[in-house]
């Protein structure tokens, strides 16, 4: 049996689909079962709840083999901290009673970098990556950059005004993953009962690009002019405030980004055991170019 927390999610509704088409029996962990993909409510097992929730916890993990384990971090939460670790806590203990259960993470790269201690969301999903491991459970934490499947948040000013904005240096070269690579290799992992102990699996995508070559790219899929603006700290954080984004949350965005320009993405040697196949290209053409049209 196999726990999918997060399933209506961008990797997890992707994941979902994997573990299904392998044949492998699935429970998730559903707030709304209403948002689960098409056809997926009839083939799975639903605890309906919070993964936060104690209660929730112990009924879904009961029995398990494996788990999927995705924080959403509350965007109004007084601290990142609590966001994660906090979040956590009632798996955490519920994997320290069941030592044997497998366990892939969603986590994050920067382990091990000068910045990794003040990363913001970064820093608090290793502090929680540590609880987990020390439990004692099998865990695999998926350590990753930026997600390409973000940008599609920026769709509007894009297409209108063809811009694409972030605090970010914009002629850093860095990695970035499509949501479909992590959720593959988030089911190759699942599906494998073979591997013990702690370890981080970085998935870096295929290639590192600057946010000026993303805004290239974007330009070439969708036939017209984008370019990449970069905005002060201080407004990120701003806009964030102003979109109800609590001011930790947001201050947590802000220092994680000024830790991406620092290095924290750049500390992992990309080997072909690390890279995963989905070009930005590739994704601009089969995600962002359909979603601009609809």
């Amino acid at each position: 049996m196999i726990v999918v927390t997060a399933p209506t999610a961008n990797i997890g509704r992707q994941l979902v689909r994997h573990l299904l088409d392998a044949g492998a029996p699935v429970r998730v962990v559903a707030r709304d079962p209403a948002r689960l993909a098409p056809g997926v409510a009839e083939r799975v097992e639903i605890v309906r709840g919070s993964h936060a929730d104690p209660a929730v916890v112990a009924e879904a993990f009961a029995g398990a083999d494996a788990v999927f384990w995705l924080v959403p971090a509350d965007p109004r939460a007084g601290a990142v901290g609590e966001a994660y670790s906090g979040f956590a806590r009632p798996a955490v203990e519920a994997f320290a009673a069941h030592p044997a259960v497998r366990v892939v993470g969603v986590s994050a790269l920067g382990r091990g970098t000068p910045v990794a201690g003040r990363a913001g969301h970064v820093t608090a999903t290793l502090a929680m990556d540590d609880l987990i491991a020390a439990t004692g459970v099998p865990y695999r934490a998926l350590a990753m950059p930026s997600f390409m499947d973000n940008t599609l948040r920026q769709l509007q000013p894009i297409t209108a005004q063809g811009v694409l904005s972030g605090p970010s240096r914009p002629d850093l070269p860095a990695p970035a993953v499509a949501t479909r690579d992590i959720a593959a290799v988030a089911a190759r992992l699942l599906l494998d009962d073979a591997w013990t102990g702690f370890e981080e699996v970085p998935v870096l995508g295929p290639e590192d690009i600057t946010y000026d070559e993303m805004a290239a790219t974007i330009a070439g899929v969708l036939g017209r002019p984008v370019r990449y603006q970069q905005i002060a700290g201080e407004t990120f954080k701003a806009n964030l405030v102003g979109r109800g984004v609590s001011e930790p949350m947001a201050q947590a965005m802000l220092d994680m980004a000024v830790a991406k320009d620092e290095g924290l993405d750049n500390g992992v040697e990309r080997t072909a055991r690390w890279s995963t196949p989905t070009t930005f290209r590739q994704w601009c053409a089969e995600v962002l170019e359909p979603a601009a049209r609809s």
